[in-house]
């Protein structure tokens, strides 16, 4: 999203939209008083106003942007079916409000600062951050992001209270599944396969751990006596963004940094240092630079063992042995992760796989990531590949090897065997349907003002209030 984002030309107005789109919804002006509100705002920059919330022309455009992108420019929406959407989420936020659903602070700043986080690590800096959006300072992209994930959060709520009690019996199951058979429109069901995986982690020596260590003790000594810890941090860090930032970093307790990163940045006071610390990503030494409220600025420094060809000569033979084993029936698959296994998260679930987008063990064979695609594609149930290398997110070199545990071919859905997918999908329609009646009852009794630019549209909903 951010590479889309580079090349678009902001206006004054879009510029803080866009980016609060990059939260995944859109942003919110809110009115004090609907009376007050169309005197300070010209009329012809307003589409509509639902209740105390109004939307501006510029949100249906940033939003169509938004929609446009998502989509890959293979799907069209007009400015009519984008207001309608907007509308339903300016209602539901309205009555939020009005039926008294909470939203703390502390969930607010929760996801503001995970958001935030998110573009620090980016883009290296508070200032780079606010910049490149287009605001004057943090306080003033804070308080944006606060109104917007406060909205979002509020719809979200507000959803969550109007279909907690709805649940779809198996009959309406059935029903639903017939409906879609006699309309001819059951879904198409994708290749699914299930994947087990052994993993074992090719480790430094102790010797290397060592003298990195050592190494790390020695630039903190040099620091301690007068050097300067930018410097030190552009010669030696093995961060990948110390040329952008030079290991200057801000946090809070709610950013999206390893655990062990955080505690030795909120364990110091400003100006200290911290001994040598381990993380997945390697070694550290990081000194508190300022402490600003709940925030530190803190820089730090990445050294990370090296691993010799023996050494990862080693670990792959020794899965190689573990794999022939398995295939001349001298233990199984599941055994040979309890036993063997160095991958603590796949470990406990005996080597299983887990879908990041659905949380459950069944992938999508077209939707998978390329490189894993390439290495299972071809696999029929029960095989297993060849010992392979891989490297995660935070760089820890391993070698695995991964058995197709089932694989189910592309079909039309089935009542039987996809049972539970009929389920969910008859209960999201059910869920939906219980909003759009709430919907319909409540645009009677909600203020709302649309402009005469957009009289023209065919609504799905009575927005126009025109008599029936």
């Amino acid at each position: 999203m951010l590479s889309k984002i580079k090349n678009f030309k902001f206006t004054n107005m879009l510029k803080k939209i866009i980016v609060l789109l990059l939260l995944g919804v859109v942003f919110t002006v809110k009115a004090q008083d609907t009376t007050q509100t169309q005197k300070r705002v010209k009329l012809d920059g307003v589409a509509t106003v639902v209740g105390k919330n109004i939307v501006l022309d510029s949100e249906i455009a940033a939003y169509k942007l938004e929609f446009e992108q998502q989509s890959e420019g293979k799907l069209e929406i007009s400015d009519c079916e984008m207001l309608e959407q907007i509308m339903e989420r300016k209602l539901l936020s309205h009555h939020a409000v009005i039926d008294s659903v909470e939203v703390s602070e502390s969930e607010i700043n929760s996801r503001v600062e995970q958001k935030i986080a998110y573009f620090l690590q980016q883009l290296g800096s508070e200032e780079k951050v606010y910049t490149y959006y287009g605001f004057n300072d943090m306080a003033d992209l804070r308080k944006e992001f606060n109104e917007v994930e406060k909205e979002a959060l509020l719809v979200q709520k507000m959803q969550m209270k109007l279909t907690e009690e709805v649940d779809v019996t198996p009959e309406e199951v059935r029903n639903y599944y017939k409906s879609l058979e006699d309309e001819n429109n059951l879904p198409e069901i994708g290749s699914e396969i299930e994947l087990q995986q052994v993993v074992l982690y090719i480790e430094p020596s102790e010797k290397e751990t060592q003298r990195v260590i050592d190494k790390l003790e020695e630039i903190k000594q040099q620091v301690e006596n007068g050097d300067n810890f930018k410097m030190k941090a552009i010669l030696y860090s093995q961060d990948p963004g110390v040329t952008q930032n030079s290991g200057l970093y801000t946090l809070t307790r709610e950013s999206e940094f390893v655990t062990e990163f955080k505690e030795a940045a909120f364990s110091l006071d400003e100006g200290e240092m911290s001994e040598p610390f381990k993380t997945d990503f390697g070694y550290h030494i990081l000194k508190v630079e300022k402490i600003k409220g709940k925030q530190r600025d803190v820089r730090h420094l990445l050294m990370i063992p090296e691993i010799t060809a023996d050494q990862k000569k080693k670990v792959k033979d020794s899965l190689e042995s573990i794999r022939k084993e398995i295939l001349t029936l001298k233990t199984t698959f599941d055994d040979a992760v309890e036993k063997y296994s160095q991958e603590k998260e796949t470990k406990a679930n005996k080597g299983l796989l887990m879908n990041p987008e659905t949380n459950d063990s069944k992938f999508d064979l077209t939707r998978m990531d390329p490189t894993l695609y390439a290495r299972v594609s071809a696999l029929k149930e029960g095989d297993i590949t060849d010992v392979f290398y891989d490297e995660n997110r935070q760089g820890k070199q391993m070698y695995k090897i991964i058995l197709m545990k089932s694989k189910t071919d592309a079909h039309t859905a089935d009542l039987i065997a996809d049972y539970v997918k009929i389920q969910d999908l008859a209960l999201k329609k059910k869920k939906e349907e219980t909003i759009a009646k709430w919907t319909k009852e409540k645009i009677g009794d909600t203020y709302i003002k649309i402009n005469k630019d957009y009289k023209d549209c065919n609504f799905k909903n009575n927005w126009k209030k025109e008599s029936l």
